[in-house]
């Protein structure tokens, strides 16, 4: 789980204007920071199958939201994928 020091300097990063926090660039970052920690999280934890169901539901959530701002804002969505080194399914 994000403490809310490492939430804030995700939020810092990928901000969009001075009071941002809403904007799919910071929710995919931070659920991206999520899906690191989960996954390491389950990798000494087999078994923990509740984690793995939080962890697949928040990748269906950042998938949709890679999908939204990719429909919305291709170089902002091109930035991000960059920035956060995410591998994205070719058309």
């Amino acid at each position: 789980m994000l403490t809310k020091k490492q939430k804030q300097n995700i939020i810092e990063k990928f901000k969009t204007h001075e009071t941002d926090t809403g904007s799919p660039q910071v929710q995919i970052a931070i659920l991206t920071a999520e899906v690191k920690d989960l996954t390491a999280h389950l990798r000494n934890h087999k078994k923990d199958f509740s984690s793995r169901r939080g962890l697949i539901k928040k990748v269906v959530e950042r998938r949709r939201l890679l999908k939204y701002l990719e429909r919305e804002d291709l170089k902002a969505y091109k930035k991000l994928v960059d920035d956060l080194k995410l591998r994205v399914a070719k058309k």
